[in-house]
Order: structure tokens, then C-alpha cells, then sequence
């Protein structure tokens, strides 16, 4: 999740007394600092509000894939009409149904694309929901804990973190039990969107599969 860092960069500058050789002192702040790590996808996985993210927006996919496979199985079944009657047609019928494949061809593209951003932009929506409902938490249990700097664990560029400075099961269950999960509409959608699922655990458009080419035919 490249939006949600956490962690906030400090650099301290430590005094080196180079006239009289001695070693450079350790900052007040340095010495004291405390920091821990967050694994925000078990967060978004795990919490209440990215599961009722994660199923809109797999709703919303499994929408797209039940279309995509209709639209999918129209041109394999015109692709077998050519194919199996092509030859038989008229020159005119033949023409009018490859110009008809080629034009479903072109719509099912055009549905992909349409479909692959409109699930892009849904969990857009979702994740700016979680930032906005999530990060407050992780700034109280911050406070509260002392802690200098939090940082997310798989995307600052951290190669070890000790499991002692995970603050992340404590956060889930702050964020679980203080922020709710929105009520759902009559019509079952929720009434505010909560929070993403995490890109490696949402679901792939399922209408990323090319279009099958239209068989040729020839002339008897």
C-alpha cells in the first residue's frame, strides 16, 4: 500500500569533538527514542472494516467476471458459426457476420478496460476511506505507547524488526473495537465505504482474457 506510510523520516546530527579525539556524545533524543513497526496488510486483511471492503469490492468483481464470460461465450459461439457455416453463407450473410464478430470483438475490449478501472478506482475509494478511519488509531496507540516512530513494516524499507516492536495486533484490535463497521442500506450496500482489501489479497479482474480471433473463412 504505497499511499499509507506511516512512518515519519528524522535525521539527528550527532556533535563530534574532533580537537581533543574524544567520541561523539549520544543525542538525548536518540538514546530514548522507541520505535515500532505495523503490518498494514494483516491490518487491512484481518479488521472488520477491510473484510466488508474486501467482499464490495469482490462483489463488484464477480459482477465484471458474470459479464466478461457472457460476452466471452457470445463471440466463441459466433467464432463456431463461422467457422461451421461460414462457407455455406451467402457472400453478404458471411460479411454481416464477421463485421458483427469483429464489432463484439472491439465492445468486449472495450468492456475490459472499462472493467479493470472501475475496479481500480473502487479500491482507490475503499483505501482513502481506511487512511482516513485508521490512522488516527495508529496515532493514539502511538502516543499512548511512547513511541517515537512507527513504521510500516513491509514498505520502509526495513529488513528485520524484532516481534517485540510489532505493535500491529494492538492496533487491529483498537481499530476493531472503537471504530465501527458501517450499517448496511435496504438495498444490502453498506452505508459508507470503510476500508480496502489489500492489493495482494483483491480479487484480479477476471475479464483480462483477449478476446478469441475470428476464424477465417473462405470462399467455396
Amino acid at each position: 500500500m504505497k499511499r499509507l506510510v506511516f512512518a515519519v523520516a528524522a535525521s539527528f546530527l550527532a556533535a563530534v569533538a574532533f580537537a581533543q579525539g574524544t567520541a561523539p556524545a549520544a543525542s538525548p533524543v536518540t538514546a530514548n527514542m522507541r520505535i515500532g513497526v505495523i503490518n498494514v496488510e494483516r491490518l487491512v486483511q484481518e479488521s472488520a472494516l477491510g473484510k466488508e471492503a474486501f467482499s464490495r469490492v469482490k462483489k463488484l468483481n464477480d459482477s465484471k467476471k458474470d459479464e466478461a464470460d457472457k460476452l466471452s461465450k457470445e463471440l466463441r459461439d459466433m467464432e463456431q458459426k463461422l467457422a461451421d457455416q461460414g462457407s455455406a453463407l451467402a457472400d453478404d450473410k458471411r460479411e454481416q457476420l464477421q463485421k458483427s464478430y469483429q464489432e463484439k470483438a472491439i465492445a468486449f475490449k472495450r468492456f475490459q478496460d472499462d472493467a479493470n478501472r472501475d475496479l481500480e478506482t473502487a479500491q482507490k475509494k475503499e483505501l482513502g476511506e481506511l487512511e482516513k478511519r485508521v490512522f488516527p488509531i495508529i496515532n493514539q496507540v502511538g502516543k499512548e505507547r511512547g513511541f517515537t516512530l512507527i513504521f510500516n513494516k513491509f514498505q520502509s524499507g526495513l529488513v528485520f524488526a524484532d516481534d517485540s516492536v510489532d505493535i500491529t495486533d494492538e492496533v487491529l484490535k483498537v481499530f476493531n473495537t472503537t471504530v465501527a463497521v458501517p450499517s448496511a442500506k435496504p438495498d444490502g450496500s453498506a452505508a459508507k465505504s470503510a476500508a480496502p482489501a489489500a492489493k495482494s489479497a483483491a480479487p484480479a479482474p477476471a475479464t483480462k482474457s483477449a478476446p478469441p480471433a475470428p476464424a477465417p473463412t473462405k470462399k467455396p
